[in-house]
Parts: C-alpha cells; structure tokens; sequence
C-alpha cells in the first residue's frame, strides 16, 4: 500500500487511526473549576463517565465490524491528563486484554496550555481578545497558542510514524486499529497536521464533543480519509469546506493525486493548464510539418 502524507512511508499501515476527545469534566461543566483545580487535574463527571463507556462500545464496533470480524486488535495512545487517563480507562471496559497490543502516554498531545489556575473573569476577557486575533496564532499568557500545539503534535507525529514502522508489527496490518485519546484542539490540530489544512481553514473547524471521536480509514489508494466511514453532512458540520470534503472523497477512493489539488487554488490566483512551454513547442512543431 502507497500513503501519500507521512515524511516516511512505514513497511505497513494501520487500518484506522481513531481521534477520540475525553469525556465531560469538571471543567467543561463549571469553568471555575480551573481556578483552584490544575488543569491537568481535572476530573470526569459522572456524565463523562457514562460518555466515556459508550464510546467504548461504538469504537469496538467500528472496528469489529459490530462483531463480524475475528483479527482485530487496538493499541492506545493517551493525554497524560487525568480526564483523558480515566476516559481511556472507561474505553477500555469495551476491551479484552488480548485485542490491547500496546499503550503509551504520550505528553505531546496534552491539552493547549492556557496558564497555571485560571481565573474565570480573567479568562472571560483573554479568549474575546484571542477571538479578535485569531485561533491559531493567540497565545495565551503564560501558556500556548494552538501553532505552539500544532509544532508538538507533529513531533508527535513523526514518533507515531517510527512506532507504526517498528514497534506496532501485526500480522495482517489492516485489522490493527491507533487509537488515540486526547483534547479538542489536539485533535483538530492533528487532523489540520495530517491532510495539510491551511490555518484559514483550521479556523473554521467546529471541536468535537465530548468523546466524539474522527475516523481516519484507509481508502483504496492507501491514503487515510474521513470520508471512509464519516459522511458529507458530518464534514460539513466539523466545518470542512466543500474543497475539502472532496479531497476526503479522492483519498478515500484512491483518484490519482493531480486531481485532487484544489489547494493550490488558495496559494495562486489562478494557474492555466497548458505549460506555455509545452505551447511552444507545439507551434514549432507544426512549423517544421508546415514546411
């Protein structure tokens, strides 16, 4: 199988690589929480408990095929943060000991970094003004911007390309399953990442829920897409532009690549389909057959 987006093309692929957010926290339910409890600390409810296990469920069966399937197997990836640890735990009950063929922390794909305690009016004040500057770029003082998230997950990525190549070999590849549990804003910033999405566009990516989980499933080209198993209503409310959906749709379908370029209409204001060099020579051609 080819793959057209990892800086080093492993022996084999996975057959999915599954972003999964954590379940509701303390956090997500009262902001204040942040203000005497460290981020990295906060807990699940028990909402994001219940969310947790059935997504448990519905990852299983994704990959299982709701159970038609015998070869499957998972390996994990975690956020080192209390509410990600204890989301994978609750995942994990869908999940006997013999389809689990690894898990690892991993610190790369913690939570943006917003500060230490954070004060709710304070806060209330900075996330306005990072809505005036922009998503991507606003770093938040004494914390991170999501570029400084986007640089991290990367590295991230690279490691997870060396780990496919050299430590998660299963026979046969496509029955083995990445899942990886991790924040909002790791997730999209991973996705943005991974398809080569503009900063433009990352702006207008919607986050996902608690425990909504993205599914990057091999297409018949070899290249990972949504498109696979997600569809063209749920793109659209993940806020990827019409471009992009059908770019999913040339990845999941394996169309050849010269097809699928739309990007490059964002870089250029336009760019003509006949080289003028390959004009010419066509016109001194029909030159030397005139005379």
């Amino acid at each position: 199988m080819m793959n057209h987006t990892g800086p080093e093309h492993p022996k084999f692929l996975p057959k999915r690589i599954i972003l999964v957010r954590h379940g509701e926290s303390a956090g997500n339910l009262d902001g204040s929480a942040y203000a005497t409890t460290p981020d990295y600390k906060i807990p699940l409810t028990q909402d994001g408990v219940r969310q947790a296990q059935l997504a448990g469920k519905q990852i299983r069966d994704v990959i299982s095929g709701s159970g038609k399937l015998s070869n499957w197997k998972a390996c994990f990836y975690v956020s080192p943060y209390e509410r990600t640890r204890s989301t994978l735990r609750e995942i994990g009950r869908s999940f006997s000991r013999k389809r689990v063929i690894g898990v690892k922390e991993e610190c790369r794909i913690r939570e943006q970094d917003f500060g230490n305690f954070q004060i709710t009016e304070r806060m209330k004040i900075i996330k306005e003004t990072r809505e005036k500057f922009g998503r991507f770029f606003y770093r938040f003082p004494e914390g991170e911007s999501a570029a400084d998230v986007f640089d991290r997950v990367s590295s991230f990525l690279e490691s997870l390309w060396r780990d496919i190549d050299t430590r998660l070999h299963y026979d046969p590849p496509d029955d083995l399953n990445i899942i990886i549990v991790s924040h909002g804003l790791a997730s999209r910033v991973f996705l943005m990442k991974w398809f080569k999405w503009t900063v433009e566009q990352f702006e207008y990516l919607n986050n996902l829920n608690n425990c909504e989980f993205r599914v990057m499933q091999l297409g018949d080209g070899g290249d990972y897409s949504l498109a696979v198993h997600h569809s063209d209503k749920e793109m659209r409310e993940w806020g990827l532009s019409e471009q992009m959906i059908n770019d999913q749709k040339c990845r999941a379908n394996g169309a050849l690549i010269e097809k699928c370029q739309w990007y490059l209409d964002g870089y250029f204001d336009h760019l003509v389909d006949t080289d003028s060099e390959d004009g010419d020579n066509e016109d001194h051609a029909t030159d030397k057959m005139d005379s």
